[in-house]
């Protein structure tokens, strides 16, 4: 493939093997989109799976369970936190 003049929208560079550009092309043609829409839709989904996970686990009844419990103990006393609050509110007159 040239690299000169404009870039080719269909032009992958993204250092695939042969067998990794064929299997992204034929994914792209199966759905009836290019191939740049195809790796950005597939990068897309990747990223949301990855953020995801960052915010959301799964566990099972019993550590369940035992997440909740330390959920509802009071949090431990902390003097600072104590101070912070019982001070005026710079907002209230």
């Amino acid at each position: 493939m040239s690299t000169s003049g404009s870039p080719n929208p269909e032009q992958l560079d993204l250092g695939l093997r042969p067998d990794q550009d064929d299997a992204i092309r034929r994914a792209a043609a199966t759905l009836g989109v290019t191939c740049s829409e195809f790796v950005a839709a597939s990068a897309l989904d990747r990223a949301h799976e990855l953020l995801a996970e960052q915010r959301e686990f799964l566990l099972d009844a019993g550590a369940w369970e035992a997440f909740v419990r330390l959920l509802d103990q009071p949090p431990p006393s902390s003097a600072p936190l104590v101070e912070l609050f019982t001070r005026p509110s710079r907002v209230e007159h």
